[in-house]
């Protein structure tokens, strides 16, 4: 099996696709470091100059910026996710 990319994904509390990109990566069995842009504001600048999006979630494996839920459960659906995340 692949060594898994370093998963980043930029949160806030209260966002419900947030809390389905969790779930979607742990249900895979992924470690994911999560950033709550509402906890740290600064984060939230960096996350806008990575990403050029200002929604959360925000996305990233390796260096490679997925986008939000919906651009993740696309690849999912793809099959395009799991060998990403080095699961295939």
């Amino acid at each position: 099996m692949a060594e898994t990319p370093a998963v980043v994904i930029y949160t806030s509390g209260f966002c419900p696709y947030c809390m389905w990109a969790r779930r979607m990566l742990s249900d895979k069995g992924v470690a994911f470091e999560e950033i709550r842009v509402d906890r740290e504001p600064s984060q939230r600048a960096v996350m806008e100059q990575r990403s050029g999006r200002t929604s959360v979630p925000q996305i990233f494996i390796g260096e490679f910026h997925v986008g939000g839920y919906d651009d993740m459960a696309a690849l999912d659906r793809a099959g395009r996710l799991d060998p990403m995340l080095g699961l295939a």
